[in-house]
C-alpha cells in the first residue's frame, strides 16, 4: 500500500494520482511522469507525520488530517492511545477514519466565524477493540435516517455507508448523534 500523508489518508486523492500517471503512460510522455513523481516524492519528504501513537498509519492520517484542519483553521486535538497493530487492516482503519475525519473537516469548513470550528479526536484501544469518538462543531444541525446521517450534496454519504460496513465487519458497534453543539460519531470495532 503506498503511504504518502495526503495518498494514504485520502484514497480520492490516491485515485487522481493514479488516473493522472495512467494518462501520461497511455501517451508515453515519460518526462512529466518523472516530473511528477519527483514532486510526489518532494511532497512525501516534506510531511514530518506526528506521533500520536505506536500505529504508524494512524500517525500518517492523523498528521494529514492535523494539516487539513491547520490550513482550514479549525482547531483539532487528538488523544490517540493504540499499539503498533490492530485486528482492523491498514485498508479499513484508513477508510474509517478518513472518511469520518474528511466529513467533520467539511462540516467545520462551513462554520462561519473561524473560532468556532472544532473537531476532538479520542481513539484507543480496549480489550482488543478499536474505540473511537469524533466530535465536531458544525453551522447546520444534521439530519437522520434510521440513525445515519444524510447528506443533500450530489455525491455524498458513501464514507458513511463504508464506515458502518467497517464496523459491523468487525462486529463492532456505531452510533451518530448530535448533544449540545457537537456531531459525535462513536464506534467500536
Amino acid at each position: 500500500m503506498l503511504r504518502c500523508g495526503r495518498c494514504s489518508s485520502n484514497r480520492h486523492d490516491l485515485r487522481h494520482h493514479i488516473a493522472l500517471l495512467q494518462g501520461l503512460v497511455s501517451k508515453r510522455q515519460i518526462d512529466k511522469i518523472k516530473e511528477y513523481l519527483r514532486a510526489v516524492q518532494s511532497d512525501i519528504d516534506a510531511i514530518t507525520p506526528i506521533r500520536f501513537c505506536e500505529n504508524e498509519t494512524v500517525n500518517l492520517i492523523l498528521s494529514s488530517f492535523a494539516s487539513k484542519a491547520k490550513q482550514s483553521g479549525i482547531m483539532f486535538t487528538v488523544e490517540a492511545k493504540l499499539p503498533d497493530s490492530l485486528t482492523l487492516s491498514d485498508t479499513e482503519l484508513c477508510s474509517l477514519l478518513s472518511n469520518a475525519l474528511e466529513n467533520a473537516i467539511h462540516a467545520c469548513e462551513n462554520i462561519t466565524g473561524g473560532n468556532k470550528r472544532h473537531i476532538k479526536l479520542r481513539v484507543f484501544s480496549k480489550n482488543n477493540k478499536l474505540c473511537i469518538d469524533i466530535r465536531n462543531s458544525y453551522q447546520t444541525e444534521p439530519v437522520f435516517h434510521q440513525g445515519l446521517p444524510v447528506s443533500k450534496e450530489k455525491g455524498h454519504g458513501f464514507g458513511t455507508k463504508s464506515m458502518v460496513h467497517i464496523v459491523e465487519k468487525h462486529g463492532g458497534v456505531y452510533r451518530f448523534s448530535v448533544k449540545d453543539g457537537w456531531f459525535i460519531f462513536q464506534a467500536t470495532a
